[in-house]
């Protein structure tokens, strides 16, 4: 047996034998398999976290069923109106893992009673720079036509808050992308609120600045978690040097 092994002429023998069962035998079936056609959902624009979809986001492409993901959607009905659990992007195929039927808690869940998430009046598309508001980005508050003097203030207060949300009129999330030129047409479909996280004190100064003036917010930072910390940090600084106590803002 071992001599059998040594000859090269059935080594060669044998090394052909095989070539030709994988390409006449298994080459087939996975070739079959492959060239198998499916439909499938692919994103077509990005589609932020949190972002309810729509079909202008989507595509039904035909793709090779060879190794496809097992939770990949097949239909764009199973998809429009849910909520994405990530970010995707042009290209990717939509994972049932991948999307909700309710909208991400957006840092609702993690308040425990420190603080408190609070809504204030975007009162103009300036006022809310513009619709480029993202949840999680750190942002200052400017106030306009403040009180009987219609003063302009710079609340030291205000100026590291983290951003929650940015919601229109109908309650949706906002999101820049995943809107087309039509639909920003319509004054419901444009941001509305933002949502931030802010202490009781804050609260308190946020709800008077909507109600007697005119908010803006400007971004101070987008980026990582630990950035961001730092800012509210320093604005977690200030506030117990006017308070005396401890806060929890944001980290």
């Amino acid at each position: 047996m071992k001599k059998l092994f040594k000859n090269r002429n059935f080594l060669a023998a044998a090394a052909i034998a095989l070539s030709l069962v994988i390409c006449f035998a298994v080459a087939p079936m996975i070739n079959a398999s492959a060239s198998k056609q499916l439909s499938i959902v692919r994103v077509s624009k990005e589609i932020p976290e949190g972002t309810k979809i729509t079909s202008g986001m989507l595509q039904t492409v035909k793709v090779g069923g060879y190794n496809l993901p097992s939770d990949v959607v097949k239909s764009q009905s199973s998809t429009e109106g849910k909520y994405a659990l990530a970010t995707m992007e042009p290209g990717d195929y939509i994972l049932s893992s991948k999307i909700s039927e309710k909208a991400p808690n957006n840092g609702l869940s993690s308040l425990d009673g420190k603080e408190q998430a609070v809504s204030v009046s975007i009162k103009s598309f300036a006022a809310g720079l513009s619709g480029k508001l993202k949840p999680d980005d750190i942002i200052s508050f400017y106030i306009a036509d403040y009180g009987d003097m219609k003063e302009t203030l710079s609340p030291p207060e205000l100026q590291y808050v983290k951003l929650l949300s940015v919601t229109t009129d109908t309650g949706e999330e906002y999101s820049e992308k995943s809107n087309d030129t039509a639909t920003k047409s319509a004054e419901n479909d444009m941001p509305s609120t933002l949502t931030v996280l802010a202490t009781p004190a804050q609260a308190v100064k946020l709800v008077d600045y909507d109600k007697n003036g005119t908010l803006y917010a400007a971004l101070v930072y987008r980026g990582t978690t630990p950035n961001a910390n730092k800012f509210l940090s320093l604005e977690n600084e200030y506030l117990n040097s006017q308070a005396g106590g401890t806060t929890d803002n944001g980290k």
